[in-house]
């Protein structure tokens, strides 16, 4: 009797031990992915942009604000360097941008000025330009991890110049009439646009923007830029 028992409590000790060793492998939690790590936009970035820009300027408003509001076509290309800093609460980003870039935005044409509807006694060939912009502006943006969509405004400054030939009439510096034909001053004025950047390293982001520039200048006279760019920035 006792050898038929001694094999029975040998193998219920063994199924015993196995069952312990199974439930302790049943209750073990499976082995937890790291987290993904969230980008954070808060920061100081440097970059440079560029992009091509259209827009209607006023050139003989540049010369003498006598002469009534007469518009020309801008089109060109432009380049420069951007500087900001920025901070991130949840998905909230909130900032402030500046940039300055060199522009060759030009337009051309023939003109004869007019004081309140009558013509003067000139016909000038007109060539005028676009050739620096200054923006200084908030932002303010969704951030979806890596992506962030923003919208923009702030203060802008336009270097514009007119360059004009006298081809009809009374030449250029003729007394009364015109002291020269060119000039260049700097404008103020508004800006706006939105815009998406694209965090592709913990550094490095990529941006496409659309910005509106509307400056001032002597009386109704409004000069208006509408400008596409890209941008690549390094958060510090």
């Amino acid at each position: 009797m006792k050898q038929i028992l001694k094999p029975l409590i040998l193998g219920l000790g063994l199924l015993t031990s196995f069952g312990a060793e199974a439930a302790d492998l049943a209750v073990k939690p499976p082995p937890v992915a790291p987290a993904a790590a969230v980008f954070n936009w808060t920061g100081f970035y440097i970059g440079v942009n560029g992009g091509y820009g259209l827009g209607q300027q006023d050139p003989l408003n540049l010369i003498s604000s006598r002469f009534d509001r007469t518009s020309f076509d801008l089109s060109g290309g432009f380049v420069g360097g951007t500087a900001g800093a920025q901070i991130q609460q949840g998905h909230v980003v909130l900032g402030v941008e500046s940039d300055i870039d060199w522009a060759n935005i030009r337009g051309s044409g023939t003109v004869i000025p007019a004081i309140a509807g009558i013509p003067a006694p000139i016909t000038l060939n007109l060539a005028t330009k676009t050739e620096a912009i200054i923006t200084a502006r908030a932002r303010f943006g969704m951030a979806l991890n890596n992506f962030l969509l923003y919208g923009t405004g702030g203060a802008a400054f336009l270097r514009e110049t007119a360059d004009g030939t006298s081809i009809a009439g009374v030449p250029c510096g003729t007394a009364g009439v015109l002291v020269g034909c060119t000039e260049a001053h700097w404008r103020p004025g508004l800006a706006a646009g939105l815009g998406a950047e694209y965090a592709f390293t913990p550094n490095w982001t990529l941006k496409g923007e659309y910005l509106y520039i509307a400056a001032a200048g002597t009386g109704a006279s409004k000069d208006h830029l509408y400008l596409m760019r890209f941008g690549v920035n390094y958060k510090f």
